[in-house]
């Protein structure tokens, strides 16, 4: 499980608040998506949102829906 959220040590997440990467209903994930873009655990983030089924926020530069539909697609 250590191994699994090594990501988060170096996450651009972890110097930032929440806020960006869970916002309001009908807020924009604009910028929490500029940051995951530039985020070297882009990847291990969204393959552990994906694993463990998290349903709010985004991770890995997806939002909820966007993991949704990915969820579809590979099935």
């Amino acid at each position: 499980m250590k191994d699994e959220l090594s990501w988060q040590e170096s996450a651009l997440c972890a110097q930032t608040g929440p806020e960006f990467f869970f916002p309001a209903p009908g807020s924009s994930t604009r910028e929490a998506k500029r940051l995951c873009g530039a985020c070297e655990g882009r990847i291990a983030c969204l393959q552990y949102a994906l694993t463990h089924d998290e349903r709010f926020g985004v991770w890995g530069g997806l939002s909820e829906k966007e993991r949704q539909n990915l969820r579809r697609t590979a099935n």
